[in-house]
């Protein structure tokens, strides 16, 4: 099992369970639009919570295993996440990721396609896929300037910088920062402020907030993997790797 869905109230909570990092795969990403989908036009769930088990929010790509969306944009592994990543940006359920540890690379673009990011001190988001020699992916190239604006979605993405959640709340990454322990349950109290609302109203409103949303991550993601894919067989990218797995700078050729 990939995912656990426990329903409270009007509130659903969808916790990821691939511990203690949650990497990304197929598998899990098409089990969360899976879950948020289901959702959509059930009068019993009104608003979603994105948690998840382990140390880890979703640390990305496993580089080890050569899973995820590191695989530099090779075959279906790529094409099935990416098409996951659409969904979750069509789901008409307001849901809420509940961002207590890291999100990194592919899992900050997952973060990114929920309403709102609940967070704490403690938590670490990075788009570090310059870091790694590649291009950013997961439709970060739509979701982050049009949450955070041109500016600091350029800030994020190309310096590939890691931010605290303080940090990233002050620059639009997250939404609310609350002490660790607090995450899961502050995500859920929101969602329950949400779900007291109008359910007819709720998705009305969300499908309006995300019009087309859906439609231009598809667009940008076939851009993403084309690039991943070109980046990915050059030399840059297999030194990028290799430095962020020994926690160095790359030395890079731009080869």
């Amino acid at each position: 099992m990939t995912v656990g869905v426990e329903i409270t109230g009007h509130v659903a909570v969808v916790e990821m369970q691939r511990p203690p990092h949650n990497f990304l795969s197929p598998d899990l990403v098409e089990a969360v639009a899976d879950a948020l989908e289901s959702f959509d036009g059930d009068p019993n769930v009104r608003a979603a919570v994105l948690a998840a088990e382990g140390r880890s929010f979703c640390a990305g790509a496993d580089f080890g295993g050569r899973e995820g969306d590191g695989d530099g944009g090779r075959g279906s592994m790529t094409e099935r996440l990416y098409a996951a990543a659409a969904r979750l940006c069509d789901v008409s359920t307001p849901w809420i990721a509940a961002v207590h540890g890291p999100a990194i690379g592919g899992g900050l673009g997952l973060a990114m396609t929920a309403n709102v990011r609940v967070t704490c001190p403690e938590a670490r988001f990075s788009a570090n896929f310059v870091k790694l020699g590649i291009h950013q992916g997961f439709g970060l190239s739509v979701t982050l300037p049009e949450t955070v604006g041109p500016a600091r979605a350029a800030l994020v993405l190309l310096t590939g910088r890691r931010f605290n959640g303080e940090e990233a709340t002050a620059i639009g990454l997250a939404d609310v920062c609350v002490p660790a322990a607090g995450v899961r349950t502050t995500a859920v109290e929101l969602a329950a402020e949400i779900a007291a609302n109008a359910p007819l109203a709720l998705e009305s409103v969300n499908r309006t907030l995300r019009r087309g949303l859906g439609d231009r991550v598809r667009e940008a993601t076939r851009h993403e993997a084309a690039e991943q894919a070109r980046l990915g067989a050059t030399d840059d990218a297999r030194e990028g790797i290799r430095a962020v797995a020994e926690r160095r700078d790359g030395d890079f050729s731009g080869r």
